[in-house]
């Protein structure tokens, strides 16, 4: 019984992973038969999970959208509960939460009924957000789930894009993986049009929808999507380039901001911080939330900056009078 309701928990975990499993595919994933996947499905169908089945040489099963959601999970405030909490997420700024967000985001409206999607987006409707000022630009929540949908189920998207230089174009893509990088999301995915890899930021992405049509994932030629991102960085123009020596090890500093920045080691207390941007004002949030000294080498911006900002603080913390 406890293999039995181990590998069902495994079924259910690998049909949220993709949107359609060929039967033979899951079976062999499972180590089981395909008579016994039929009845590990019909036994979450039991439980109230939607699977649906498709026939043929091709056969094969998928999650689908439900009449309700599945019982002894969520109910339905506090299904709209958790979509809201996690839009909310893909818009923060805490490390590694963002990401994480989307994927739960992308599950849970995967088994949504219509009926709570409508309450999901009223409530965030008149819902306010406190944001940075100079936080990167909005990226829309349900674009940022149909991308992320399309990359885990390997199915190529359209959408319209629109380049720095106003140019708006139309794309079709096989996406890869959604990358954070700083305040703003890209999409990694081959250009089917150019005939290459692309990086994509979503606040200049519109009308996003998946095609229907699968593929089989190309190499990327780059260690990861998040190097691939920051290479094309690093060949494109930003405003600033902000170099700093942190007090702080090496290994230290890149867990904590290393995604948006290259590290270098000067010795073992201290090392050597490079981060491009096209605002001033992310590099001195990322600086400031190390909690440790720091003496910037430049832009001539950056101190200016920094030393506006000293003033404007030094300001708050002198007594009120009148």
């Amino acid at each position: 019984m406890a293999n039995t309701s181990s590998r069902t928990l495994r079924l259910l975990s690998l049909l949220q992973t993709h949107r359609y499993w060929p039967g033979e595919e899951l079976a062999q994933r499972l180590e089981v038969s395909i008579r016994t996947l039929r009845r590990d499905i019909d036994r979450l169908r039991e439980l109230g999970y939607p699977v649906e089945a498709s026939r043929g040489v091709d056969g094969g099963y998928q999650l689908a959208p439900g009449a309700a959601l599945p019982p002894l999970v969520l109910d339905d405030e506090e299904a709209v509960a958790l979509a809201v909490a996690l839009q909310t997420s893909a818009h923060g700024a805490v490390t590694g939460i963002a990401e994480s967000s989307v994927r739960a985001l992308a599950k849970v409206v995967q088994v949504m009924p219509a009926r709570l999607r409508a309450r999901v987006e009223a409530v965030r409707a008149v819902t306010l957000s406190p944001v940075w000022s100079g936080s990167g630009p909005e990226v829309d929540s349900e674009a940022l789930v149909t991308v992320a949908q399309a990359c885990r189920d390997t199915e190529r998207l359209e959408f319209g894009y629109t380049a720095a230089s106003g140019q708006r174009t139309e794309r079709q893509v096989e996406p890869l993986r959604l990358v954070r990088l700083g305040r703003r999301w890209y999409l990694v995915a081959y250009d089917l049009t150019r005939h290459d890899w692309r990086s994509f930021r979503l606040d200049r992405l519109s009308g996003p929808h998946r095609t229907g049509a699968r593929f089989r994932p190309r190499e990327l030629p780059a260690e990861d999507p998040v190097a691939f991102v920051r290479a094309g960085l690093g060949n494109a123009a930003v405003g600033y380039t902000v170099s700093a020596v942190v007090s702080a090890p090496e290994d230290v500093v890149r867990q904590q901001i290393g995604r948006w920045s290259t590290v270098t080691a000067v010795d073992q207390s201290s090392c050597r911080l490079e981060m491009g941007a096209d605002s001033l004002e992310w590099p001195a949030m990322a600086l400031g939330s190390l909690g440790v000294e720091f003496q910037v080498l430049g832009p001539p911006e950056m101190i200016t900056y920094l030393r506006e900002w000293s003033v404007r603080f030094d300001r708050a913390t002198q007594p009120h009078h009148g």
